[in-house]
């Protein structure tokens, strides 16, 4: 079966040529055109718990990457888009084979979005030949695309980036079978051809040819260039004021290096101490540069390894780390000792603790070239102040960390702690010819909290600002915006915002995010208490009874319980009890749900934690498809949770967040039970977690980088990192949004832990209220577990 999708039947005379060419070389295939509506009446019948993301994705093009994922997981066969060729028949590249994808041209790896993500290769998703149901499918893609929805980049959320990311992380990579770019991707799109000049493209060993009509990789609106299309302002003057000058376009200097012109060596010179996670952020912004001929200097004088460990591991010869022994050395002394080991003719300030736009080098230099300067400076920068949520675009002045200066025309700087750049700029703008460039997105200054300058420094820039984003909407989208280009991904901002608010709030003592402790709520929305149970009929009938001393109204609770592989009396105690919870609560829903695992070993057993998280989170993500209707709330419930305030539900929803937690604890006053809600401590992410990866997840031991609730107390609303299951209460919305418990490693985590940071990308925090506890004692007997999902099943 060959299937291709467009928007109607009606399809454009050069697609129809094309679309013909399949059929033609494959005589006895069958062909299928699906038009928007067919697709969604499709997802409506195959895969309906997928329409809230289809439907809520922004642009069409998402929609028609998204269905391919799964008409080849319901039919499999060939999904080829309108604008591949056939060349000659795919059966002997099929042959054999499960899943066949191919490799877009290396070129395209060179191109500026792939660049910031850092791609080796690029899984194209015009070509795809599936057999039906490939574990690829369902088991991986489908989630994923559900945590990657809200990416704010095409190319991310649904296309070849995110195929790429797919297929580098598969869980059985050897059934897929990627096949190089001379086998059905031979051409270079024009874009890319535009900026590396013509390649030579073999077509006698390929199958198709891919014409790049609509693709990524030729539209230069979904690939921008900081200055292609803009024409910016600059001043050039050798006064201690810039004069403004006029305009200035970059590409005709572009032009000139894309024909052979020499780019002299620039060296991007960075001093740094015991910084390793803004560091890290800083290589990856210079690694992510289109300028073609830079190294990065290092010189560090702290006593930290870690960033010399990372730097090594790398292994980019361009990237140059010297160890300096601690000698309390001024600023000014170490940056005239980075500029004494540069080997550029240039040198570029590169602060360890900001931000850099891939083009930044190339604009500066090319301004250089082109005006016969031998400094640029920009004369606005972006200001992002994390711990407050701020952005803004600077006033104009002369921005001495964005200096790029012929190597031989700088000044030595003075022995100074701080400010050492302003008296070098000073130089610069009285004793040479200096351009300053208007382009405020090349470079973004971070207040982080631990700046040379305190914050009533960085207050006064933002007072003087030209623009401002302080409200939460305005703010995010901006981000998302600043994000979109910088080698950033969101858990990078979220702790940004939040080490940067803990360093500035507090030395040595945990203090996250928090709230002053809310009042129960008064409103009453219909509330889904949902539970998965094994071997539960000691714990069942305190369940209920719990559930009958609430205080919320009994006409507002639904229910939902799964049970499943029970080896006790828990399916027939069910059925005695069902018919009275039927009567006294809103709704009920039973399923029953076996397995077949059993666990030989404790459950806590690092070796078999992605196993059986793995399948608990499948357990909740099925309990949830069938229970969930039109109730507002989602709270999740242990069966062996012993006691908790009748008023539970109204202090939870009092909190006004869309995920909240109580305190899991031991006993009343006691220790944390549930360690899956935690804060990260100050100073985590420079932590060795490495060591602690086992299976693709996290496993540390207890406190390892991380605060529990049991250490906040009195804090009342906290917003925290992660979230266990025993109580977890979550906004119905976000579930119906695609928010569910990932089976598979997402971003190192799983199941409860993983939608908490899949929450975090969907732009949602998580909170908990320490003081409102809910007792899970330690019983003697071993835990209860929640039920296991199993390909085939009885309901």
């Amino acid at each position: 079966m060959i299937h291709q999708t467009w928007k109607d039947a009606d399809l454009p005379p050069t697609w129809q040529k094309w679309a013909e060419s399949w059929r033609l070389h494959h005589p006895g295939w069958g062909y299928r055109l699906w038009t928007d509506a067919d697709n969604r009446a499709f997802l409506q019948e195959h895969y309906p718990w997928f329409l809230p993301v289809y439907d809520g994705y922004p642009e069409p093009i998402m929609r028609a990457d998204a269905i391919r994922y799964f008409l080849l997981d319901h039919f499999g066969g060939l999904y080829v888009d309108l604008d591949f060729e056939c060349l000659k028949p795919v059966s002997d590249l099929l042959d054999g084979r499960e899943l066949v994808l191919g490799c877009e041209p290396e070129a395209h790896t060179r191109l500026l979005l792939a660049r910031q993500r850092g791609f080796t290769r690029i899984v194209g998703n015009a070509f795809i030949a599936s057999r039906p149901g490939h574990p690829f499918w369902a088991a991986h893609v489908h989630r994923r695309l559900v945590g990657a929805h809200k990416l704010p980049h095409t190319l991310d959320a649904t296309g070849p980036f995110f195929l790429t990311r797919a297929v580098d992380s598969a869980p059985e990579p050897d059934s897929i079978t990627v096949v190089g770019p001379e086998t059905l991707y031979p051409e270079v799109s024009p874009y890319a051809t535009e900026l590396f000049g013509m390649q030579e493209a073999d077509y006698d060993r390929a199958y198709a040819v891919h014409h790049w009509s609509g693709s990524w990789a030729c539209d230069t609106a979904t690939a921008p260039r900081v200055s292609v299309g803009r024409r910016l302002p600059f001043w050039a003057s050798q006064e201690r004021q810039p004069v403004a000058d006029g305009l200035l376009n970059l590409e005709a200097q572009r032009r000139r290096w894309a024909s052979g012109a020499p780019a002299p060596t620039v060296s991007c010179l960075m001093v740094t101490k015991d910084r390793s996670a803004t560091a890290r952020r800083a290589i990856r912004c210079f690694t992510a540069q289109t300028y073609p001929n830079l190294e990065l200097v290092v010189l560090e004088d702290g006593t930290d390894d870690a960033l010399e460990q990372h730097i090594r591991d790398l292994d980019d010869p361009r990237i140059r780390h010297h160890r300096l022994p601690p000698e309390r050395r001024t600023l000014g002394e170490l940056r005239n000792e980075a500029v004494d080991r540069a080997t550029g003719s240039y040198v570029c300030q590169w602060d360890d603790d900001d931000l850099y736009d891939p083009e930044r080098v190339e604009t500066q230099m090319a301004a250089i070239l082109s005006l016969g300067a031998d400094t640029c400076f920009l004369a606005r920068e972006r200001l992002w102040w994390p711990a407050r949520r701020k952005l803004a675009i600077s006033c104009a002045r002369v921005w001495e960390g964005s200096m790029v200066c012929a190597k031989d025309r700088l000044p030595r700087y003075p022995a100074e702690r701080r400010g050492e750049d302003t008296p070098v700029a000073e130089e610069l703008v009285r004793s040479c010819r200096v351009v300053s460039v208007d382009a405020s997105d090349l470079y973004t200054y971070v207040c982080h909290g631990n700046n040379t300058f305190d914050e009533s420094h960085f207050a006064e820039h933002f007072e003087v600002a030209t623009q401002v984003w302080a409200e939460p909407g305005a703010y995010a989208a901006q981000l998302l915006a600043m994000a979109a280009r910088l080698p950033i991904e969101p858990g990078d901002i979220a702790h940004a915002e939040t080490a940067a608010g803990a360093a500035r709030t507090y030395e040595r003592k945990p203090q996250p995010v928090t709230e002053p402790a809310p009042a129960p709520a008064s409103e009453r929305p219909p509330v889904l208490v949902l539970t998965p149970l094994k071997d539960a009929a000691a714990f069942l009938p305190g369940y209920l009874d719990r559930l009958r001393t609430l205080d919320y109204p009994r006409e507002a609770i639904s229910l939902g319980l799964l049970e499943g592989d029970s080896r006790d009396s828990t399916p027939e105690l069910l059925r005695q009890v069902l018919p009275g919870i039927e009567a006294e609560f809103r709704r009920v829903t039973l399923v029953h749900h076996d397995v077949g695992l059993q666990l030989a070993g404790a459950r806590w057993e690092p070796g078999i934690q992605r196993r059986r998280r793995s399948v608990l989170a499948k357990v909740r993500n099925h309990l949830l498809a069938r229970a969930l209707a039109d109730e507002e709330w989602v709270l999740w419930l242990d069966v062996d949770v012993t006691d908790y305030p009748a008023d539970l539900v109204q202090r939870l929803l009092g909190a006004r967040k869309n995920i909240v937690v109580p305190h899991c604890a031991t006993a009343p006053g006691g220790p944390t039970y549930d360690l899956n809600t935690f804060v990260l401590k100050p100073g985590a992410t420079t932590l060795n977690w490495a060591q602690w990866l086992r299976d693709g997840i996290l496993q540390p031991p207890r406190g390892f980088g991380r605060t529990y609730l049991d250490e906040l107390r009195g804090r009342g609303l906290v917003r925290v990192d992660s979230v266990g299951g025993t109580a977890l209460l979550v906004r119905a919305e976000l579930h119906r949004d695609g928010l569910n418990f990932p089976s598979f490693p997402y971003r190192q985590f799983i199941e409860t832990e993983g939608l908490a940071a899949m929450a975090l990308d969907m732009g949602t925090a998580c909170w908990a209220l320490p003081e409102l506890e809910v007792v899970h004692p330690h019983h003697g007997a071993p835990r209860p577990e929640p039920a296991i999902l199993a390909v085939t099943h009885t309901e």
